[in-house]
C-alpha cells in the first residue's frame, strides 16, 4: 500500500487545487455580463446570422486521419527503444498493431479524406455552354446587405 501513496497525494493535491481554484474564480471574478461578451466572435467579424452549411465531413475525416496516427507514434515509439528485448512477440504485436493502423488509415482514404476540391475530369470544350459565366454559376455568401462590387472598386 505504500507503494500508491505518492499517487494517492497527488490525486488529492490536484483535487484540492481544483476546489480552491474553483472557490477563488468565484469570489474574485468580474461579473459584468453583456451582450457583446456573449455575442460569438470570430476573426473580428460579427456574425450577421447562422453559418449558411456545416463543416464538411472531410474535415472530421482529416481529423480522424491525425489521431490515428497520433496514437500509432504514441505505441510505436516505446515499441521502438526496446524492440531488440521483445523477439517475437513483440514483432507480431507491432505487425497485428501496424495492419489496423493501416486498416483504418485505408478505410480513410476510401472514404475521400485526402480528396480536396472538386474532381478533375476531361471535359471537351464543346460540352461547355458559352453562357456559363462566374456570375451564374459561383454561388455569393454574405453580400446581404453590401453593396455591389464595381469594376472601378475592383
Amino acid at each position: 500500500m505504500g507503494q500508491y501513496l505518492p499517487i494517492f497525494a497527488m490525486l488529492v493535491l490536484a483535487l484540492v487545487f481544483a476546489a480552491v481554484s474553483r472557490v477563488v474564480s468565484q469570489l474574485l471574478a468580474p461579473r459584468n455580463p453583456s451582450v457583446p461578451k456573449a455575442a460569438p466572435y470570430e476573426c473580428g467579424i460579427v456574425p450577421s446570422k447562422e453559418p449558411p452549411e456545416r463543416f464538411p465531413v472531410k474535415f472530421f475525416l482529416v481529423a480522424m486521419i491525425f489521431i490515428v496516427f497520433d496514437i500509432e507514434i504514441i505505441f510505436l515509439f516505446p515499441f521502438a527503444t526496446v524492440f531488440r528485448e521483445l523477439g517475437g512477440f513483440g514483432i507480431g504485436a507491432i505487425v497485428i498493431f501496424s495492419a489496423a493502423v493501416f486498416e483504418s488509415f485505408v478505410y480513410l482514404i476510401s472514404k475521400g479524406a485526402l480528396d480536396w476540391g472538386p474532381v478533375k475530369r476531361l471535359q471537351r470544350s464543346d460540352i461547355v455552354s458559352p453562357s456559363r459565366t462566374t456570375t451564374t454559376t459561383v454561388k455569393r455568401v454574405g453580400l446581404e446587405g453590401r453593396a455591389p462590387l464595381t469594376e472601378e472598386a475592383a
